[in-house]
């Protein structure tokens, strides 16, 4: 039997491993220890990786499959994608399990890799690698990140299409064992984080104008903050597709622009209510990536590590107390 869901883990790969990280199960602020580390089968290049709620076991894709392992490394089972693409770029699958455990979900960009016209998005069961559901989106993206639902344990997936936009999917399992997808009506958002009480959700405009707030489940805008909002210039500064919920209530939004002189690109993480769109301030992130910081929706963010391991920071308390 899998064991009840634990804080949500995070996966680094360096040194041929999958590491894994519990960073809200701790106390600890600075460098992080990993609570599992599992060893790729030879020969594989992890693209993307994800670990079952109790760490025993963890799934990984390559261009061309996805591997399930156990905790010393022996492979539960595999599932490749047929036929084997020669691209080796602009292609990249991804993986998640569910909430529960019990389902591994894999998206197939099945059209930039040369497999067909459209990507695929399937189910596999966690234990056997079964295929339970597949389904065509109609898209040709690039690569796909999968955010699993908090509470309700939906999963929702953002396909990037390159300069086609972004297209955001959502699935549940019925009580039947049936799975029901269901396609948001835009195609111009991006789906950054979903909040930690599970009651909305963030995107960012594709475009880089805006960041907003839907409730969960339909995507109605609650709360839209353009870059003007945020005190910039738009013909300068632009929203980036990254940053996520701090709180429940708050969120870290990711500004950039180009440094005065053009010789490089400057970015700052801002605190922002997402009830009232008050900003509170900086998050002080010294960060060349802004994707390298990841809000963890308790109070406290990862960053990187010189040693790559990620490190934990706690957000200042005054800040967020500004925001009541």
């Amino acid at each position: 039997m899998i064991a009840a869901p634990r804080p949500q883990a995070v996966t680094r790969h360096h040194d041929g491993r999958i590491h894994v990280y519990l960073p809200a199960d701790s106390s600890v602020f600075g460098p992080l220890e990993p609570a599992a580390v599992f060893r790729p089968l030879t020969g594989d290049e992890v693209v993307e990786s994800a670990v079952r709620p109790d760490l025993e076991r963890a799934v990984y894709t390559t261009l061309n499959g996805v591997v399930c392992l156990d905790r010393a490394g022996a492979p539960v089972w595999a599932s490749e994608f047929a036929p084997r693409s020669e691209e080796r770029h602009g292609h990249r699958p991804g993986c998640a399990y569910s909430l529960d455990g019990r389902t591994v979900w894999v998206y197939r960009p099945d059209a930039m890799a040369g497999r067909g016209r459209s990507d695929q998005w399937v189910v596999h069961d966690a234990d056997t690698g079964q295929i339970l559901a597949r389904h065509e989106p109609g898209t040709a993206g690039h690569g796909a990140a999968h955010h699993v639902h908090p509470v309700d344990g939906g999963i929702h997936l953002d396909i990037g299409e390159g300069q086609d936009g972004s297209v955001v999917l959502r699935a549940t399992i019925g009580a039947d064992g049936e799975v029901e997808f269901v396609r948001y009506p835009w195609s111009d958002r991006c789906l950054v984080d979903v909040a930690p009480d599970g009651e909305h959700f963030m995107t960012v405009d594709h475009d880089q104008a805006d960041v907003a707030f839907h409730r969960h489940p339909g995507g109605e805008a609650l709360r839209t903050l353009s870059v003007e909002d945020f005190g910039h210039d738009p013909d300068g500064t632009y929203v980036e597709w990254c940053g996520g919920y701090l709180t429940p209530d708050t969120a870290v939004v990711a500004l950039g622009g180009e440094t005065e002189d053009g010789a490089g690109e400057w970015f700052r993480h801002v605190v922002v209510d997402v009830r009232t769109g008050v900003v509170a301030g900086e998050l002080g992130a010294d960060v060349a990536n802004p994707y390298a910081v990841r809000p963890l929706g308790d109070g406290s963010w990862l960053g990187p590590g010189e040693d790559g391991h990620p490190v934990r920071h706690l957000c200042p308390p005054g800040m967020t107390a500004r925001l009541g």
